[in-house]
């Protein structure tokens, strides 16, 4: 009986979990990769043409805030699903990105991001603006048309965050 055998299986074996775990995430969107990020990763994301197309309202990961132009294009959202981190990315249309709208006191810059992706670029930390956008306080850079803003979840100054049960309720599509 060969001693190296269940080493070699062994060690396969771990070289086929890491590259599935380094790959999965960045294939495109399917019943499997989709499942595994679900479970594996608590995290989904998904690419509108338009913002029109995407949700605005309810207990999705994927609605939009208020105050991203209904005319923006290539939104792209990263979401964690057992929290409120999330990444958004788009490109502005016609309409110009409206300034911060703080109900009370002054948003304060947060720690880096909780998530990644492929279309995220890494060095937007120094870019990055802290502001009041709905009920989350986001971290928003520009760079010419590409609007890049993240949270992790932080309540914006004076914001009142709603009940988790509704929204929690209906997992994220």
């Amino acid at each position: 009986m060969n001693r190296r055998r269940p080493l070699v299986v062994a060690a396969a074996t771990v070289g086929a979990l890491a590259t599935a775990a380094f790959a999965l995430p960045n294939l495109p969107s399917n019943p499997v990769t989709d499942a595994v990020n679900d479970r594996v990763f608590k995290e989904r994301q998904k690419r509108f043409a338009t913002a029109a197309e995407a949700p605005s309202r309810g207990g999705t990961a994927f609605a939009l805030p208020s105050w991203i132009p209904k005319d923006a294009t290539d939104v792209r959202i990263r979401a964690r699903t057992s929290g409120e981190a999330r990444l958004i990315r788009f490109t502005l249309g016609k309409t110009p990105l409206d300034g911060p709208q703080c109900a009370a006191g002054n948003p304060k810059r947060l720690g880096g991001t909780e998530l990644a992706a492929k279309w995220w670029p890494r060095d937007t930390r120094a870019e990055e603006l802290p502001e009041c956008r709905d009920v989350h306080q986001y971290q928003v850079a520009v760079r010419g048309k590409h609007v890049y803003a993240w949270t992790d979840g932080t309540p914006s100054p004076g914001s009142r965050i709603p009940s988790r049960t509704t929204a929690s309720a209906a997992a994220p599509r």
